[in-house]
């Protein structure tokens, strides 16, 4: 299993879909369900970094891309 920062949005964002379909489908341990709530709550922020980032990326670019004009 990679590290959390080394996870790109995909595959942050595919962990989090598997997570969250095991939450939903199976009967699992209190305490294994926790851990896998713990972990959709980490791949989440993940995801959400990554997107501000993106984010970020792409304002910056497009104010260069005005201020050229």
């Amino acid at each position: 299993m990679k590290k959390m920062e080394e996870l790109s949005y995909e595959e942050a964002f595919a962990e989090l879909e598997t997570i969250v379909a095991t939450l939903e489908n199976e009967q699992r341990a209190l305490d294994e369900s926790m851990a896998l709530f713990e972990r959709g709550q980490n791949l989440s922020k993940r995801c959400s970094l990554l997107l501000e980032e993106a984010e970020l990326k792409v304002r910056q670019l497009s104010e260069g891309a005005v201020s050229d004009e």
